[in-house]
């Protein structure tokens, strides 16, 4: 199955770039494109891609607020972050947003393929860096949040053991080995979760997870 994809971008060469590498992946289609978070937000509307590769910085409508729309509206498009800036407000602004994943503008042709198939799987592209750079910026914020504490008594305790590997970034093969259970069995328990939190996917799934508190420094 070809996964659709828009480019969000204020720079044409970045567009033009993007478009040629993805579009030349067997797998892959670029079907538009849009220079600020306005145009996004019409043109997902019109062409219901399945992955937006998002700028951050653009006028108008930046790719934060725009992600926010997209994911408002309830759109079945996952959102892929992509900025030249590697900061820690930047990481945490786009997942609270509900970004799916978040790549650098540097990325290599194989990675930004990867990182697309990634997203549009259902999967949550947190790397390492970048979860680590998550769970220092919650621990900045300080105490946890109550209703998120409280929504957590929903879960089983393998429901709540899934959770904490899926924060730490872990795909579903990964947890599969470390509980010694069928990958089956994770994506059945990482659906159940998603259900009982009224979660949209994996990353807001993450999120969650450190805003109650299940994940630590170091933790």
């Amino acid at each position: 199955m070809t996964i659709r994809v828009l480019i969000v971008d204020d720079q044409m060469m970045v567009r033009e770039g993007f478009s040629v590498l993805l579009n030349a992946m067997p797998d892959i289609e670029v079907v538009g494109e849009a220079v600020d978070g306005r145009q996004a937000l019409a043109k997902v509307a019109e062409l219901r891609p399945d992955v937006v590769l998002m700028d951050i910085r653009m006028p108008e409508l930046n790719g934060l607020e725009a992600t926010r729309e997209i994911v408002a509206a309830d759109a079945d498009a996952k959102v892929l972050v992509l900025t030249t800036f590697d900061l820690d407000e930047y990481v945490y602004q786009a997942l609270r947003a509900g970004a799916s994943g978040f790549l650098l503008k540097d990325a290599s042709a194989r990675q930004l393929a990867d990182g697309v198939r990634v997203v549009a799987s259902g999967e949550a592209l947190l790397a390492p860096t970048v979860t680590k750079r998550l769970i220092q910026e919650f621990s900045r914020l300080g105490t946890p949040r109550t209703p998120s504490q409280e929504r957590i008594g929903d879960l089983t305790e393998r429901e709540t053991e899934v959770l904490v590997l899926v924060a730490q970034g872990r795909s579903n093969a990964e947890i599969a080995s470390y509980l010694v259970v069928a990958e089956s069995t994770v994506k059945t328990h990482v659906s159940r979760i998603l259900v009982k939190l009224g979660l949209r996917d994996r990353t807001q799934a993450a999120v969650f997870a450190y805003e109650a508190g299940l994940i630590t420094p170091g933790g």
